[in-house]
C-alpha cells in the first residue's frame, strides 16, 4: 500500500476489538489518525461531538446497530462520510445502509488493501466536492444544478440530495444524452481506480431517480447491459 500524506482523523466503530485494532494499525501505517469506538452508542457520541473526516462503521452491534447509528448521525445534521463494514451480504441490507446516507460498504472478511483504497477514494471525493464550488450551473431541461450553492431544482421544486447523489447527478448532467457505464461512474464519481461494486452505483441511481423523476417527464434512463443516460424520453 502506498503511504498517504494525509492526516485526516478517522473513527472506526466495531464491537470486535480485533477488527478496530486491525483498522487502526492498518490505516495508521499509511498516514491516517484513527480513533476507535467499541459499540454503537460510543461511536455515535464520538461522531457527533468530534470532527472526523470519515467513519468506518460496523453494521451488527448489540446496543445500537450501524443502521441506527447512521440514522441518528444524519438526523443530527452531520454529513461526515460513512463506510459500512458488514458481515451481512444481503442486498437489502446494503441498500438500506446506502439509503440512510452511507457512502459505500465493504463486506467482511476484507483486506487492508481494499479498505485503504476505499478510504482514500471517499476522502478524495469529499475533498473534490468541497473545492469544486466554482459557481458552475448545469441545466438539462427543467433540471438545474448549482454547484456553488449545492442546490438542485426541478422546475419550481427544490430537491435535497446527499453529497454522493449530488456528485452523481453533476456527472450525469455533464454527460447528458450520453450513455455512461457503471465503471465510468465508479471512476469519476466514486474515484475508484480499482474494481468497485456495481451495486453501489445501481443503488445510488435508484435513489437519485426517485428524487429527480418524481416529476414528468422521466430524465434518468437505464440502458440495459451498458449503463445510464440523462436524456429526454424518445
Amino acid at each position: 500500500m502506498s503511504v498517504s500524506t494525509e492526516k485526516e482523523l478517522i473513527l472506526a466503530v466495531d464491537d470486535n476489538p480485533a477488527i478496530t485494532e486491525l483498522i487502526q494499525q492498518g490505516l495508521s501505517l499509511i498516514g491516517y489518525h484513527v480513533d476507535v469506538a467499541s459499540n454503537g452508542a460510543e461511536g455515535l457520541f464520538k461522531a457527533t461531538t468530534s470532527n472526523y473526516s470519515l467513519v468506518v462503521l460496523d453494521l451488527m452491534m448489540p446496543d445500537l446497530d450501524g443502521f441506527q447509528v447512521i440514522d441518528r448521525l444524519r438526523k443530527s445534521g452531520r454529513d461526515v462520510p460513512v463506510l459500512f463494514l458488514t458481515a451481512r451480504n444481503e442486498t437489502q441490507d446494503k441498500i438500506k445502509g446506502l439509503s440512510l446516507g452511507a457512502d459505500d460498504y465493504i463486506t467482511k472478511p476484507f483486506s487492508l488493501e481494499e479498505l485503504a483504497e476505499r478510504v482514500k477514494a471517499i476522502l478524495r471525493r469529499y475533498k473534490g466536492s468541497a473545492t469544486a464550488a466554482t459557481g458552475t450551473m448545469l441545466q438539462f431541461g427543467d433540471l438545474v444544478l448549482d454547484e456553488s450553492m449545492h442546490l438542485v431544482r426541478r422546475g419550481d421544486v427544490e430537491i435535497d440530495l446527499t453529497p454522493t447523489e449530488f456528485n452523481l447527478l453533476a456527472y450525469l448532467m455533464e454527460n447528458s444524452n450520453v450513455v455512461v457505464s457503471k465503471a465510468q461512474i465508479l471512476s469519476k464519481v466514486w474515484g475508484y481506480d480499482f474494481e468497485g461494486s456495481d451495486g453501489v452505483v445501481e443503488s445510488y441511481v435508484s435513489f437519485l431517480r426517485r428524487k429527480i423523476d418524481c416529476i414528468e417527464p422521466q430524465l434518468l434512463h437505464t440502458v440495459r447491459g451498458i449503463g445510464y443516460s440523462l436524456r429526454l424520453p424518445k
